[in-house]
Order: structure tokens, then C-alpha cells, then sequence
């Protein structure tokens, strides 16, 4: 079994480390160990979108990840259902501020209010949302707009909010919906979109 000691690797390292890994043991059995929640989180969910089987286990020395050779996902499952709709092209929102547009910063908050609530009452089909830099406050504690993200999660639209930024901005720990994320993980994202809508 090949062992991957990842703790005091900065986002997205320890996912990067885990891919390269996984492409060069093929089937066979690996172990990661990280030493914080949002990279055990970020790799788990990137190892399973893979189609691996994950099991996590918090030891004395951090989070050990046992990652195993690839099953079989079928196109009724879940995984095959979310691999059909990424080969179509999702579409994503990506909002890399907490309001809308430039000039007046109170219209701006109006702005984006009226956005996400317009949003969340629409049939649109919206597969994921992107926040990075002062867009992650939106999805935090006292967003304007917490109501409508958390409907829109309901609604199995993913949202991911950019762990650096929330680090940055003293967030993390007041992150309200969504999942946190890496810079792999939303290069790959909007890599794959089939349309990306820029707020």
C-alpha cells in the first residue's frame, strides 16, 4: 500500500498529491494523511468523483484516508447520473464578489439580493455555483442571500466556496451552506461546464 503524508500541505496540494497517486498505482490500495477537515473533505470528494471507495479515520497524527482501486459506477447510480451531466456541460455561476456589478456598493448589495432571489424562484437549470475571494461571504453567516442559497442546495445545485478565501477572510468557521472548496477542484469545475455565467 502506498502512504502519502500530505499535513502541512497548502490547498490544493494534498488533492494534487492524491491524483497523482491514484494515476500512477492504477488499482491498487492507497493512504493519505492529512492534518485539517477541508483537505480530508476536498480529497474524500475528489477520490469518490473518481469513483473510488473512500474510508476516513481520525488518528492521533491527523486524518488517514484509505483510497481503493476504482468500482463500478453504473449509469442508474448517483455517480453515473453526475458523470452523464458533466460529459453534457453543467452550468455554472461564478461570483468572485459579495455584490453586484461596479460603482455603488449599497446597489450592488441590491443587486445581488434580487439576483439570488430571482434565481431561486426560476426553473433554470443551475448545476453549481463558485465562490472565490469576498463571494464566499455569501454563503456565511448574515448573507442577505443565506435563504435562497440554502433552497438552491435543495434544489441539488452545488455550491463551493474557495477554502483559501475563507481562510483569508476568517470564514471558515462560519461557513453556512455549501462545501469548502480547492483551486483544483473549481479549475476542474469550470473546465468541464458547458457554460459558465460570470456575476
Amino acid at each position: 500500500m502506498r502512504y502519502i503524508d500530505c499535513r502541512g500541505r497548502a490547498c490544493p496540494q494534498p488533492v494534487i498529491e492524491t491524483k497523482k497517486a491514484l494515476e500512477e498505482s492504477g488499482e491498487d490500495e492507497i493512504q493519505i494523511i492529512v492534518d485539517n477537515p477541508a483537505s480530508r473533505e476536498n480529497v474524500r470528494r475528489f477520490a469518490e468523483s473518481q469513483g473510488h471507495k473512500v474510508t476516513v479515520s481520525e488518528e492521533k497524527e491527523g486524518f488517514i484516508l484509505t483510497i481503493q482501486g476504482k468500482r463500478t459506477v453504473s449509469s442508474t447510480a448517483p455517480g453515473g447520473q453526475e458523470q452523464k451531466k458533466i460529459a453534457a456541460g453543467e452550468t455554472l455561476i461564478f461570483l468572485d464578489s459579495d455584490s453586484m456589478g461596479r460603482g455603488s456598493e449599497e446597489l450592488g448589495m441590491v443587486l445581488i439580493r434580487s439576483f439570488f432571489h430571482t434565481l431561486e424562484q426560476s426553473n433554470l437549470e443551475i448545476d453549481k455555483i463558485i465562490f472565490v475571494n469576498s463571494g464566499v461571504k455569501l454563503a456565511c453567516e448574515e448573507s442577505p442571500v443565506l435563504e435562497e442559497l440554502i433552497n438552491l442546495g435543495r434544489k441539488k445545485v452545488k455550491i463551493l466556496c474557495c477554502g483559501t478565501c475563507l481562510d483569508y477572510l476568517g470564514l471558515k468557521g462560519r461557513l453556512q451552506v455549501g462545501n469548502v472548496s480547492n483551486m483544483y477542484e473549481i479549475l476542474t469545475s469550470l473546465s468541464q461546464a458547458g457554460k459558465v455565467i460570470k456575476i
